[in-house]
């Protein structure tokens, strides 16, 4: 018995290489996209963090005034 031979494809790499180089972006279009996401997530949590020094400025200050407020109580 003899085993018949794979059924050929219809597409070859060569067709498949050619065809997705046609809509897949060029190295400098993911690098463009890339540092683009990047410059916004640095924005984006530079913006955290200044609203997360405020908050704890703003605790620090109100729990220096309780204390100054439980010490004049003593």
């Amino acid at each position: 018995m003899t085993t018949p031979p794979p059924p050929k494809l219809e597409n070859s790499t060569a067709e498949k290489e050619t065809s997705n180089d046609e809509t897949s972006p060029s190295a400098s279009e993911l690098t463009a996209v890339v540092d683009d996401l990047l410059d916004s997530l640095s924005s984006k949590f530079a913006s955290v963090s200044s609203e997360i020094y405020e908050k704890i400025e703003a605790m620090s200050k109100r729990l220096d005034a309780m204390e100054a407020s439980l010490q004049q109580k003593k």
